[in-house]
């Protein structure tokens, strides 16, 4: 993967510096080109009749417009010197969010995005569904959380599972391993499995290092809540970014997050490049 162009999800009414910031920090370390984008969904109120109240209509396009013109200058005032060239592109649409973002990924070889900790994965109509997102999007994506103000790669975490979306996921991420201080690859695995874990990692660690990528293996025996115990290492590890596949199952129209996945998009205080 190349991280030629970014895509990078604004929200309206929010503060967007730290992940803009982030931005600046990609754009610079790999020359790229950043594309702003920003969507929600319009108001339906209808009244007692069940027709739709234009005043209030006209009024949340209005606080739309505005938020639009406000997100848009922070992205050209952080961004505006350290990018190759910038796009800007903004939507309002009834249908959801993360699929009008999916489609914008065709764009751009990373969508960057935030995610506030104290919020649920699903927010509407201005928040996108971040499952969704992750599922759909095609593209390695990239978590910021509310609290990350730059990007470091002083030492990158591989939570290596053995599946396609891991490998996926090692394989997207290769500019920022190649870019990083330290980079470890870490299976958590029954202890009955743990020879097996051992030699699926030094597979993942000899194939790194023909792209001139040296990483240090460290397989651990699980103790019964792995999700918990990933976090935990990355603490330890004094982790900047952890790169990890995304799992979930489709529920209906929506996707269902499994436990590390979800974790690693809610509760870690880091940045987390996942792929599916």
């Amino acid at each position: 993967m190349t991280c030629g162009t970014l895509l990078v999800h604004l929200e309206l009414g929010q503060p967007n510096q730290p992940i803009l910031r982030v931005t600046a920090d990609l754009a610079d370390q790999f020359a790229s080109s950043v594309i702003g984008v920003v969507a929600c969904q319009p108001i339906q109120i209808m009244d007692v009749e069940g027709n739709y109240s234009g005043e209030l209509v006209q009024q949340d396009r209005e606080e739309i417009d505005r938020q639009t013109r406000e997100a848009e200058a922070e992205f050209r005032s952080v961004l505006g010197k350290r990018a190759g060239t910038l796009e800007w592109r903004a939507a309002v649409t009834f249908a959801g969010l993360s699929d009008y973002l999916a489609s914008q990924a065709r764009s751009a070889d990373l969508i960057v995005t935030g995610v506030d900790p104290n919020r649920s994965l699903v927010l509407a109509p201005r928040r996108t569904n971040m499952s969704d997102l992750v599922m759909q999007a095609g593209r390695p994506v990239l978590i910021v959380p509310h609290t990350v103000e730059r990007l470091k790669l002083d030492r990158v975490i591989i939570a290596w599972k053995d599946t396609r979306e891991t490998r996926r996921a090692v394989l997207d991420a290769l500019p920022f391993l190649k870019a990083a201080g330290h980079v470890a690859v870490v299976e958590i695995a029954p202890e009955a499995e743990l020879d097996f874990a051992r030699s699926r990692l030094q597979d993942v660690a000899a194939w790194l290092a023909r792209d001139g990528i040296e990483a240090d293996s460290i397989a651990l025996p699980s103790g019964g809540n792995d999700p918990a115990q990933l976090l935990g290492v990355l603490r330890e590890q004094h982790a900047d970014l952890v790169v990890a596949g995304a799992y979930g199952h489709s529920r209906l129209r929506e996707w269902v997050l499994g436990g590390v996945t979800r974790d690693l998009l809610l509760r870690a205080q880091h940045c987390a490049l996942v792929s599916h």
